[in-house]
């Protein structure tokens, strides 16, 4: 299963590539918007993670701009963000998310949340 991860912190890059890679899943990086949606036109994933807050656009704008290609109606995108207040779910579903995973990473419950999206 083929995993883009959107994040333009580094450190929270690898910690998330390190957990998918464990987890059996192939991984791609973007450290930004412009090269999140380049990539998606090159490639088809199965999964995105999302960061929220990134430099040069949004991850509520790449992701409506991903989602809005037909070969991505249908991928889960997950909202990766520190800033999860309660109502956000229901926030992030309503713009396009499948589901959002808070920062800082709680291994196991990310391992979880990842499971019901192998395939």
């Amino acid at each position: 299963m083929k995993v883009l991860v959107v994040e333009d912190n580094r450190f929270n890059m690898e910690l998330v590539a390190e957990i998918l890679k464990a987890q059996g899943f192939s991984v791609d990086e973007a450290f930004d918007g412009a090269e999140a949606i380049k990539k998606t036109e090159k490639d088809i994933y199965d999964l995105i993670i999302m960061d929220l807050g990134l430099p040069d656009m949004n991850g509520f704008e790449i992701t409506r701009i991903i989602k809005s290609k037909p070969q991505y109606e249908d991928v889960p995108v997950i909202a990766f963000t520190a800033y999860a207040m309660e109502g956000d779910r229901q926030r992030f579903l309503e713009a396009g998310f499948n589901d959002y995973m808070p920062k800082p990473i709680h291994m196991a419950d990310f391992v979880k949340k990842l499971e019901k999206y192998k395939v």
